[in-house]
């Protein structure tokens, strides 16, 4: 289905539809629509305003490419969350444009910014839509001629799968020793102490995983800590995932005294790193940094796109501290705020992944956010065996290939 104007009227897909094109402008790229075209890929059109009417027909959509040249400060909202939106979706979303930083290239004329190329952007395309498992990019076939050479195809077809499986064991070795390496950058001992206890969760989909987490002390009365999951998973994620714990500063030491970063700063500290390390392919990443004070029990803080925190309060409803903040890598000049909970004795919080989101509720158009049985069964244990059940029921979930994910939880009680 072919669109190639954006006007005011929406057209939503009624069935798969490879490429959804996202702009402010009211014209598709020449050279984007020829690329199109070429490789007979189905494809629409759609203003930045209008993606809220469409959102509910994602299941249609393979890959979505957002150009957003020149955006106003509540465009680069709606991008954020239009991004945040496909994430929650699985799919994977390319952006172009002059002022961001982009895993694909403007590819039109007046391109001011680094740009990659066509073959590029295709290549991404085509990665995007094996990953959905449909769209119009053809598999390659092969077949076995007939005749006399027969016997010789076939001792040569035996001997290229006996290379590829030694190839295959190779890897599969490289991956676990990756998996154990990633594992040395988290924290070998919890600060537990009299007034606080911490437990965690790290179930890569993989070898290694595309989350990271850390638990720190910054001063002797402030610890710092995180869950970050890059988009994806696999080793170009975890690959980032190490960047992100190096590029994550709580604080800064000036000759003899310190600054301990707010959590807000801390925020916007990694999302300038992580834009102008000026990753290839698309890297984008979620965070939720929360630094507590022990002695006061105050809680502050910040959010870039990842799931709410959760506090557990008594018997009460567990609650989400929400607050807006734009994904790493996306905007440079990103503000990020922050947010005060004056934390009690008996309370937890919980910060996860996205990849935990199913175990411990899921969103309803009508009724909002509404936690799962399963969660609430065990909101009321002790911090450890609560961390201890929930990696029981992530490890026993029956899912689809498609929909296994990596899954971090860190979990703090105040005793």
């Amino acid at each position: 289905m072919e669109k190639a104007d954006v006007t005011t009227t929406v057209q939503v897909p009624e069935s798969f539809t490879d490429v959804l094109y996202i702009a402010n402008r009211r014209h598709v790229p020449p050279e984007i629509k020829r690329l199109l075209k070429e490789k007979r890929l189905s494809f629409l059109t759609l203003q930045i305003d209008q993606f809220p009417r469409i959102a509910h027909r994602l299941d249609l959509i393979g890959t979505v490419i957002v150009d957003a040249n020149d955006p106003d400060v509540s465009q680069q909202q709606k991008i954020g969350d239009i991004i945040e939106s496909l994430e929650m979706k699985d799919i994977s979303a390319i952006l172009i444009g002059d002022r961001m930083r982009r895993p694909a290239t403007n590819v039109t004329s007046n391109a001011t910014a680094e740009s990659l190329s066509v073959e590029e952007l295709w290549a991404r395309i085509s990665i995007n839509l094996a990953h959905r498992g449909n769209g119009s990019v053809p598999a390659a076939g092969s077949a076995i001629p007939p005749g006399s050479q027969q016997e010789a195809r076939d001792n040569e077809l035996a001997e290229q799968l006996r290379m590829t499986g030694t190839l295959v064991d190779n890897l599969a070795e490289q991956l676990r020793m990756a998996g154990f390496v990633q594992r040395d950058f988290l924290p070998t001992q919890l600060p537990d102490s009299d007034e606080v206890r911490w437990a965690t969760t790290f179930l890569p989909a993989e070898w290694v995983s595309g989350d990271i987490y850390d638990i720190a002390r910054v001063d002797e009365q402030h610890i710092g800590f995180y869950v970050a999951d890059v988009v994806g998973h696999a080793m170009p994620a975890a690959l980032l995932t190490i960047f992100l714990k190096q590029a994550l500063v709580m604080r800064e030491t000036i000759g003899n005294n310190y600054r301990i970063f707010s959590p807000a700063e801390v925020m916007k500290n990694l999302n300038v790193r992580v834009t102008g390390q000026k990753f290839s392919g698309y890297q984008f990443a979620t965070c939720c940094y929360c630094l507590l004070n022990i002695k006061t029990l105050q809680l502050t803080y910040a959010r870039a796109g990842h799931p709410y925190p959760i506090l557990i309060r008594g018997r009460q409803e567990p609650q989400h501290l929400e607050i807006r903040g734009s994904l790493l890598g996306i905007f440079e000049q990103a503000e990020y705020t922050q947010q005060t909970v004056q934390l009690q004795s008996g309370d937890k919080l919980l910060l996860y992944s996205d990849g935990a989101e199913s175990i411990i509720g899921s969103f309803d158009e009508s009724t909002g956010f509404r936690f799962s049985e399963e969660f609430r069964n065990i909101k009321d244990l002790p911090i450890v065996k609560l961390m201890d059940r929930f990696n029981a029921l992530a490890k026993n979930r029956k899912l689809n290939p498609s929909e296994v994910d990596d899954i971090t939880a860190v979990g703090l009680e105040i005793l």
